[in-house]
């Protein structure tokens, strides 16, 4: 173990001190440009004074180009490695398409101004170049003490839009923020985040606030979609401005990780329609109690109310008779989702997202319903209770969800008469693979069926 950490060491302090090699490096290499840019533009000015105006204009070009390189690409990467980078932060910049005529404009006062040697021409460049330093001070303000918070419904759903609130606040004692544009944190390229990962974070479009004063909070709705069931992740959201004269984007992460489980859409479907009505009678209590729904007419016994006399049926008869009901607290199922397959007889991607979607949104039809209800899986198992107590866990079990290679018989066993209520199974498995048992009371959905055949009679 203690080779381990001194080895760890030794790595860390080799690379700290190929970090600052690689730093004096670029010094050196930022002085050495300077002081060429320098005696360079000394000698265009020699030159111009000679009479060759266009040599002298070229290497004063040159000149300034050289100094634009080091002031770009170096100095930037030398001041985050000093004691300003407390007060600077990670912040990231981009130039705009205004910002690249402003330089163009600037370097062509410059190199005018070095080649007459007109005051005027030195002034103006002053102010211009004063100009993008006051744009980087002020946009640093506006930046600066910033806290988000995106507050979501406590369900989410996939494909259906959801209004979520995004509370930007400023902490600043004294100034106010400014045209501030809130996104969703972009990957680096040293990341190596895959697309699919990107797709899963929360907020994809941007949320513009114009004016957020000192010691305030805003708040804006967003509306989000979420296009597919699973979890989604927002480890910081990115926030940027213009102000205030549009020549830079500056932008900085705020850090506020956010994690959700969109659950699968629950829209009644094709298939969920075939399904209740070839369950026809089965969604109905197979007991007699005190509902609406008529269970069977019989004899009329000494204890039963005259209410329940069936005068129809009584006369037809010649006797008396009396209708008996379903006890509509007493509808029972069992959804049981079973992911495995073989992998030479394995559904298709879509079709497996079709058979969670449609096991999803039978259980929400049982949820309005008021029935009984239990879901299982092969590492999850809810208990027999009203769908209104199961529902969203067994949707979030759904919401997550993998198809995977099969697992053999022990899920199979799990499936005895131990469970109650009529069981709905939806299965990755061919027909023929299906353990033989005792299926009374039970409907199969194939998933290798759906889009042709929803739901199939037990093997």
């Amino acid at each position: 173990m203690a080779n381990l950490v001194g080895a760890e060491a030794a790595r860390s302090s080799g690379r700290s001190v190929a970090t600052g090699r690689s730093a004096w490096r670029r010094f050196f290499l930022a002085l050495f440009t300077l002081v060429f840019s320098l005696l360079m533009a000394l000698y265009a000015t020699d030159v111009r004074e000679s009479g060759h105006y266009l040599l002298g204009a070229a290497l004063a070009l040159v000149a300034l180009v050289l100094t634009a390189a080091v002031a770009i690409q170096i100095v930037p990467r030398l001041v985050r490695r000093t004691a300003l980078e407390h007060w600077m932060g990670k912040i990231e910049y981009e130039i705009t398409r205004e910002g690249v005529v402003y330089i163009v404009l600037v370097l062509a006062i410059g190199i005018a101004a070095l080649n007459t040697g007109n005051n005027l021409l030195f002034i103006v460049l002053a102010s211009l170049l004063a100009g993008i330093l006051a744009s980087g001070v002020l946009s640093r303000l506006v930046l600066k003490g910033l806290e988000l918070e995106l507050t979501l419904p406590d369900h989410l759903f996939a494909e259906r839009a959801v209004a979520a609130r995004l509370a930007l606040s400023n902490r600043k004692r004294v100034f106010p923020s400014f045209s501030i544009t809130i996104s969703g944190r972009t990957p680096k390229k040293r990341e190596n985040v895959s697309a699919a990962a990107a797709a899963r974070r929360i907020l994809h479009q941007a949320v513009y606030i114009p004016y957020l004063p000192h010691r305030a909070t805003v708040s804006q709705s967003v509306e989000i979609i979420f296009p597919h069931r699973g979890r989604y992740t927002q480890d910081g959201f990115r926030v940027s401005t213009k102000f205030p004269f549009g020549l830079l984007r500056k932008g900085h992460e705020l850090a506020n990780h956010q994690e959700v489980i969109v659950l699968p859409n629950v829209e009644p479907t094709g298939e969920l329609m075939q399904m209740l009505s070839l369950l026809g009678s089965e969604a109905e209590s197979p007991w007699k109690g005190h509902g609406h729904d008529l269970y069977a007419i019989r004899d009329y016994q000494e204890t039963d109310a005259a209410r329940h006399v069936d005068w129809k049926a009584s006369a037809k008869a010649q006797a008396l008779k009396v209708r008996e009901f379903t006890r509509e607290d007493e509808r029972r199922f069992s959804l049981i989702f079973d992911r495995f397959a073989p992998q030479l007889a394995s559904p298709t991607v879509e079709q497996f997202e079709r058979a969670v979607r449609f096991c999803a949104s039978l259980s929400w039809r049982f949820y309005e319903m008021e029935a009984q209800m239990e879901f299982l899986t092969e590492d999850f198992t809810t208990p027999m209770a009203s769908a209104s107590e199961v529902i969203f866990p067994a949707l979030e079990k759904l919401a997550l969800v993998e198809l995977a290679a099969t697992d053999g018989p022990a899920f199979w066993a799990s499936l005895g008469p131990a469970l109650e209520g009529f069981r709905v199974i939806f299965t990755a498995r061919p027909r023929h693979l299906i353990p033989p048992g005792d299926w009374a009371g039970t409907q199969f959905v194939f998933m290798e069926d759906l889009g042709s055949v929803a739901a199939s009679d037990p093997p």
